[in-house]
């Protein structure tokens, strides 16, 4: 059973950053891969980023979505069980409740449907993100 818990989440506008954390309880938080998703308002969870579990060479492999690329960056620390999810440049379609999610089962290192929300087993409870003018 892992638990996940994200923070950071606020008002934002445009020209502000903002970090979103994940801390997940248990010992083995570097041994699964790790992803982000949101849910607006109507909308269905869709996906944000996801990260794979330390690979040789303590290199990790990440994904995103079109929509988010080269605005948003996913990172974990492993050593403090926590994955954090950096934005920048806000869009007003970036409003949503921020989730993240592990993918514990299956001994994964990097999901190979990891843009479904099926492929994770845990989820935290989100956190509301706010884009204002």
């Amino acid at each position: 059973q892992v638990q996940l818990v994200e923070s950071g989440g606020g008002l934002v506008q445009a020209g502000d950053s903002l970090r979103l954390s994940c801390a997940a309880s248990g010992d083995t938080f570097s041994s699964y891969p790790m992803g982000w998703f949101r849910q607006a308002p109507g909308k269905e969870r869709e996906f944000v980023a996801a990260i794979s579990r330390l690979l040789a060479g303590r290199i990790t492999q990440t994904d995103y979505a079109d929509s988010v690329k080269v605005r948003f960056t996913i990172s974990r620390d492993n050593a403090k069980n926590t994955v954090y999810l950096q934005m920048n440049t806000w869009r007003p379609e970036d409003t949503a409740v921020y989730y993240c999610a592990a993918a514990t089962a299956g001994n994964s290192i990097f999901c190979d449907d990891r843009r479904n929300a099926g492929s994770y087993d845990f989820w935290g409870q989100g956190t509301q993100v706010t884009v204002t003018s």
